[in-house]
């Protein structure tokens, strides 16, 4: 894995938050990281619903 690709070393604590923005997902230019972050919002959507 290149330098630039290794985004868990990166600060992005100056980053605004956003809250319920529509985000469109490009599963052509999606990597390994992208999949696991849609399955992981997908299970907590799915674990709100159940609350």
């Amino acid at each position: 894995m290149t330098e630039n690709n290794n985004l868990e070393k990166q600060n992005f604590g100056n980053l605004p938050v956003g809250k319920n923005e529509d985000v469109e997902f490009s599963e052509e230019l999606a990597d390994e990281a992208d999949r696991k972050a849609a399955q992981r919002a997908a299970a907590a959507d799915q674990r709100n619903e159940q609350e």
